[in-house]
């Protein structure tokens, strides 16, 4: 990948993820120690950036309510509305970007980041096949820098192109 890199302090992020509040609850709740730039919301669930993004314009949506099990906790209407938003999202991240492919991942565990959310991160086009796949996501790799107004701007961009349905 083409743009610049820095590195991320694995240790720290890790005992944030583990030993810290739910990111997606005290971000939900308004805990300026967990703020994103959102890109669109509902009722139900959230769309924001990636504080973390290892590719331009990596969104996170996660339901509101805290759920931590994304087959076993939710009814088969509540997976297809999520599963909607999810696909919204990943529309506007193709709209904005014009990725190579979109990737779409449910990540976490019970041992850190519980609560259910997806990565809609779209591959830039012209990416080397070798900087492909699981390696254009791991933050090992680095991730890419961004202002909050950076952050402010693309997150408007990506609202603006969220479709209603």
């Amino acid at each position: 990948m083409s743009e610049a890199r820095r590195s991320m302090d694995a240790e720290a992020y890790e005992a944030r993820a583990r030993g810290g509040p739910c990111f997606v609850c005290a971000f939900v709740a308004g805990d300026p120690a967990y703020a994103h730039a959102t890109v669109h919301q509902d009722d139900e669930h959230v769309a924001f950036l990636d504080r973390w993004p290892t590719v331009p314009g990596k969104v996170l949506v996660a339901p509101k309510a805290h759920v931590e099990h994304v087959v076993r906790d939710l009814d088969g209407p509540a997976y297809l509305r999520l599963m909607s938003f999810v696909r919204r999202a990943a529309l506007a991240v193709e709209t904005v970007l014009g990725p190579e492919r979109t990737y779409l991942l449910s990540l976490g565990s019970q041992q850190g980041n519980a609560h259910v959310h997806w990565h809609v991160a779209g591959l830039p086009a012209g990416t080397p096949y070798r900087e492909q796949q699981f390696h254009a996501l791991m933050t090992e790799n680095g991730v890419l820098p961004r202002t909050e107004g950076e952050a402010a701007t693309l997150a408007a961009r990506l609202r603006a192109a969220f479709p209603d349905h």
